[in-house]
């Protein structure tokens, strides 16, 4: 059901579409929690440390896939704001192209380079050929990923975030019943998580495509709508590619941070991995307030409303705040008890470590909700470009902290990585914000005054 968010409350009508967003965030973080529970309680500490060694890594390259999938849909959001149906349906046929374009790119990219990643990020010895088994399946199956998060990004930029959440709790569903038949039953080790993660993800892709061609008329597209058009692929890849390196920059200063964590022992390894599976589940309503806010702006700039903007990113940012306190109670109180799940059997020293790891990064919430918040804004609104610069500044911060810190200070300085990163994408990202903003401001005043004139000048002739 599609949803114009052109009218209405601005907070009621992103927290209508956030909530379909919020439950599909915390089943996609079951997804991934099943995988680490099941890997850590059937296969033991070091399986589960395998696993959640190449976190970074898999952001890398995922995460590019999951960010040029949310560009790719940004320009569709705007033509459905505009009201232009039959660009909706020309620029969704050209996702189809890109689509395969970039899953074998990506794949390619990532087989090769699996083996070399993990060598340079320090993992460690113990647990490498574990860690190498899961990763490369996973991103043999790259294209899954890519069909899921293309197909569901378009629903949602008709302000549908229901639909895709339903094939969601499917696959977390299958997901998990892989999970015990490829490792309890059939014996399979880590590569039977890999293969339950890249099969779960290609069903939901498969039904959310099925569900668009039956259900969704708008996007019933003709055989010129499916051609070729370079004109609006350079369009749609300038908004989505951008998004895609944002993700991976920001992922290669995680990968510099794994790889001091890495050096640190097993130990500080699976201390980082639980406390960054927890993390991720606490964050996911302001991840889901983030991903609300580029639809609502995108469709909102084709509709020229900068003031609806405006309120909309004023009033989420007031109720983000309101959560962030809550999260930090939680990681304070709860947090290294939920993390004792992933760890069967692990040591006090560990359990202390996650706990420290939680209220370092709850303690500073309010600075990773800004950036969800401000940066899907800007690339809501276009300027994927400009926002990207604040995974070079989430880049930074993180080398400084893996270079110059983690070997004075050790697991203390990675508890402060997270932290440093948001603060120097905020400053970045508050200041691109106003600027911009402004810049639209004048532009749409400037050619309203200029169609003023020549409605003017044509009367006077008449």
């Amino acid at each position: 059901m599609t949803q114009d968010m052109t009218t209405g409350s601005p907070i009621r009508r992103i927290l209508a579409f956030c909530a379909p967003l919020l439950i599909g965030n915390l089943f996609q973080q079951f997804y991934n929690l099943a995988d680490s529970i099941l890997v850590g309680r059937i296969l033991g500490v070091n399986a589960f440390a395998a696993v959640g060694s190449t976190g970074a890594l898999n952001f890398l390259v995922l995460g590019f896939a999951l960010g040029i999938c949310s560009g790719f849909s940004i320009p569709i959001a705007q033509s459905f704001g505009a009201g232009d149906e039959d660009e909706v349906r020309r620029r969704a046929g050209q996702l189809i192209w890109l689509g395969l374009i970039f899953s074998a790119l990506i794949t390619l990219v990532a087989v090769l380079w699996t083996d070399d990643i993990l060598r340079i990020t320090q993992t460690p010895a113990e647990i490498y050929d574990e860690a190498y088994r899961y990763i490369y399946i996973v991103f043999l199956g790259a294209s899954a990923t890519v069909l899921y998060n293309l197909s569901s990004g378009v629903l949602r930029a008709l302000g549908d975030s229901r639909t895709p959440l339903w094939f969601l709790i499917g696959a977390v569903s299958v997901n998990v019943a892989l999970d015990l038949l490829f490792m309890r039953v059939l014996g399979t080790g880590v590569e039977g998580a890999a293969y339950a993660t890249v099969l779960s993800q290609a069903i939901a892709g498969v039904a959310c495509l099925v569900y668009i061609y039956c259900k969704v008329p708008m996007l019933r597209m003709t055989r010129d709508d499916l051609r070729p058009d370079l004109r609006r692929m350079r369009l749609i890849a300038g908004i989505g590619v951008p998004m895609g390196l944002q993700f991976s920059i920001t992922a290669v200063g995680t990968i510099m941070v794994q790889s001091a964590v890495n050096g640190l022992g097993t130990a500080a390894v699976a201390a980082v991995s639980a406390g960054s599976k927890v993390h991720n589940l606490v964050a996911a309503p302001l991840e889901s307030c983030g991903i609300a806010m580029a639809t609502y702006c995108g469709q909102n700039l084709g509709a020229k409303q900068l003031q609806r903007i405006r309120k909309g990113v004023n009033g989420i940012t007031v109720i983000s705040f309101g959560y962030c306190a809550a999260a930090l109670a939680f990681n304070y109180y709860l947090g290294s008890t939920l993390s004792s799940f992933f760890l069967d059997g692990a040591d006090a020293a560990i359990l202390e470590n996650v706990h420290r790891y939680l209220t370092f990064n709850g303690t500073a919430y309010p600075l990773l909700a800004i950036i969800f918040i401000f940066r899907n804004g800007l690339q809501g609104m276009g300027f994927s470009g400009q926002a990207m610069g604040a995974g070079i500044a989430e880049l930074v911060a993180r080398a400084l902290v893996a270079f110059g810190l983690v070997g004075r200070f050790g697991f203390l300085a990675v508890c402060c990585a997270n932290p440093a990163a948001w603060i120097f994408a905020d400053v970045l990202l508050l200041t691109l914000y106003r600027v911009e903003l402004r810049g639209l401001e004048r532009r749409w005043s400037a050619e309203a005054e200029t169609r003023c004139d020549a409605s003017y000048a044509c009367l006077r002739r008449a």
